[in-house]
């Protein structure tokens, strides 16, 4: 991978078919989770859904399937669509599963967790429902573990999201 690539050249394919130009996502904030269906941090779905439909405006919610870690995430791209709509009703994008910690890592995640590609920090991924944000110019703003919260305070600062 070239040095120096920006965020919004990178695409995923959704898991309902096409693909999700990050180009699109210019102008807003956006929030990569790494999801799984059978993980105990699962019900984050809910907060993630919440975020999404209130303020779509602000920030995009991407959710990216993975099973690196315990295989909590092995069904098929129609067994994840149907757990998402009928436990959480999912609106937001869902891109088809990705390798994060197991090899070879999608180049996204590449970019995502080493400093010498998003020219800020390194933030290796853990456990599943880890979180990154990524500014509307697509910039690495910040990585956060699978314990912190979609409405945490320090995911809304950046934001600019208070609630009251």
């Amino acid at each position: 991978m070239q040095m120096n690539i920006d965020f919004h050249h990178f695409s995923l394919p959704l898991l309902d078919g096409g693909d999700l130009p990050f180009s699109q996502l210019k102008g807003k904030f956006a929030l990569l989770v790494n999801v799984a269906s059978e993980c105990g941090f699962t019900p984050q779905y809910r907060q993630l859904q919440e975020l999404h439909a209130h303020y779509a405006d602000q920030v995009s919610v991407i959710g990216i399937p993975c099973n690196d870690f315990g295989g909590q995430e092995p069904g098929t791209p129609a067994e994840i669509r149907s757990f998402c709509d009928q436990r959480y009703q999912i609106s937001f994008p869902l891109t088809e599963k990705v390798q994060i910690y197991q090899d070879p890592v999608h180049p996204l995640y590449q970019w995502l967790t080493q400093k010498e590609l998003n020219q800020v920090s390194d933030y290796p991924v853990t456990w599943n429902f880890s979180k990154f944000l990524v500014s509307p110019e697509g910039k690495w703003i910040c990585g956060y573990g699978s314990a912190v919260s979609p409405f945490a305070d320090e995911i809304l600062h950046h934001i600019g999201i208070t609630l009251g």
